[in-house]
């Protein structure tokens, strides 16, 4: 069936401009500024006018059913992706984790498992590993021939999470061998935990010390250190939820000097801020709700993510989407910060937020496309197919409303989780509709898809 969305403004990561988009068999079938007098049969037509068309948005970085700190993310495959089509967004990227001394294999297996029959919006995966002898090493080959392409590698969560140096530059030069991408977590972890104890010790436990035990020369440091080990590997690497500005000074140097180099921030880090984390009167675990990791920092950082969003010094905005319930969850940690699970809830609110960039000129409306749909799918191994309108295009499109009027409230969202970090906040653009391959799957704020039509993607290796 084609589908006509007529009258509207296309915007891409490069151009601007008046179009009807053309849709047949799930594909952008034609771009044109008037019909001619053509007629389309068995056409839908959707009425855009006064208001922009985009490519669906692609969060690169999701964590739904994910356990963590003895408890599980409290948004799965099926309510996270539903709560992703609400916001805009039609692809996420989310991460299998290896456990350490199993295969890769057996992560993506299960990964496999926890999406199929749930997702609602296209997806694919990270692969999260935590261990990595020879055998592992020589396994990565049969986890990118199956289109997982980036691995992701933390130098933080010692015992769980953490490698080595020499593991990561071993995992590194195999990524490189294989055209993949490595993801760096980049804090250095061990000292970070010598402070928690110190903290602890103290008597300091309210969420606040979360932040004050993850100073921004942790990340600067491990950002420093990553960069070094793929410059020496010579490898592209790209950073994940870059919070602070040294980080980002960090990276602006490395790209400065040639290096492929690439990070991304969330809208947490560009939003909200350290003081978040000291709670409310009386209650000071109300905190919990905005402990992430790296931490939320004093909001002076924000001028510097936003400048460096910009300057094409950030190349992607992603979520981190990985939320916690304050009930039974979150309140693990009440008296204990180090007990709090990290994470916070953003899958739906991503392009509401960077839309607010867009209005206070900030970013220009291309970049807007770019950072959150063009840039990730170029950067993991799904452009043309996603990230663009162009024709042959998968049709993942939005038409953007850019003055409807939406107040963000965990009772007006569709997260499984009971708070929003943005509680009360009133944004201004919002979706009309949310097309996936060529299926309206959001219109007018209700949900028309149904949890399974989401296809796993096969990523190409990478190619910039």
């Amino acid at each position: 069936m084609r589908v006509a969305i007529v009258g509207g403004t296309v915007v891409t990561a490069s151009d601007t401009f008046k179009a009807d988009v053309v849709v047949d068999d799930g594909k952008i079938a034609k771009l044109t500024a008037h019909f001619g007098g053509e007629t389309i049969p068995a056409v839908e037509t959707i009425d855009a006018t006064g208001k922009y068309v985009f490519p669906g948005g692609i969060d690169a970085h999701t964590h739904l059913d994910m356990p963590f700190g003895g408890t599980v993310s409290s948004d799965d495959f099926e309510t996270g992706t539903i709560a992703a089509a609400y916001g805009g967004t039609t692809t996420l990227i989310d991460f299998a984790i290896q456990q350490k001394g199993t295969a890769l294999r057996q992560a993506l297996d299960t990964w496999h498992a926890k999406a199929e029959g749930k997702a609602a919006i296209d997806y694919g995966f990270h692969m999260i590993a935590t261990d990595v002898p020879p055998p592992v090493i020589e396994e990565m080959a049969a986890v990118v021939r199956e289109g997982v392409t980036s691995f992701k590698l933390f130098m933080a969560y010692p015992g769980v999470l953490l490698l080595d140096d020499q593991s990561i530059f071993r995992a590194m030069l195999r990524a490189g061998e294989l055209g993949a991408l490595i993801c760096m977590h980049a804090e250095t972890g061990l000292p970070i935990d010598i402070l928690v104890q110190r903290a602890l010790a103290a008597g300091n436990r309210a969420p606040i010390y979360h932040a004050l035990t993850r100073p921004e020369a942790a990340e600067a440091t491990g950002t420093e250190r990553a960069l070094a080990l793929a410059e020496m590997a010579g490898v592209p690497v790209y950073i994940v939820h870059l919070s602070a500005q040294r980080a980002l000074e960090r990276v602006m140097e490395a790209r400065d000097r040639g290096l492929p180099a690439y990070a991304e921030t969330c809208p947490q880090y560009l939003f909200l801020g350290e003081d978040d984390l000291r709670g409310e009167p009386g209650d000071p675990h109300a905190g919990a709700k905005f402990v992430c990791t790296p931490p939320l920092r004093p909001k002076h950082h924000h001028d510097h993510l936003w400048r460096g969003l910009r300057n094409y010094d950030l190349q992607v905005v992603s979520t981190d989407h990985c939320p916690f319930c304050m009930k039974d969850q979150k309140e693990l940690g009440r008296g204990d910060f180090s007990k709090i699970p990290n994470g916070m809830p953003g899958i739906e609110t991503r392009l509401y937020l960077l839309w607010e960039g867009v209005r206070d000129k900030r970013i220009s409306l291309n970049r807007f496309v770019e950072i959150t749909s063009t840039a990730p799918a170029k950067i993991f191994g799904l452009y043309p197919r996603k990230g663009t309108l162009a024709i042959g295009a998968d049709a993942d499109l939005v038409v953007w409303d850019p003055e409807k009027r939406h107040t963000l409230s965990h009772e007006t969202l569709h997260m499984r989780v009971d708070y929003s970090p943005y509680e009360g906040r009133e944004v201004v653009g919002a979706p009309s509709v949310v097309m996936q391959r060529g299926r309206v799957i959001v219109r007018d704020g209700k949900f028309l898809g149904r949890p399974g039509l989401g296809q796993f993607l096969r990523r190409g290796t990478f190619s910039l």
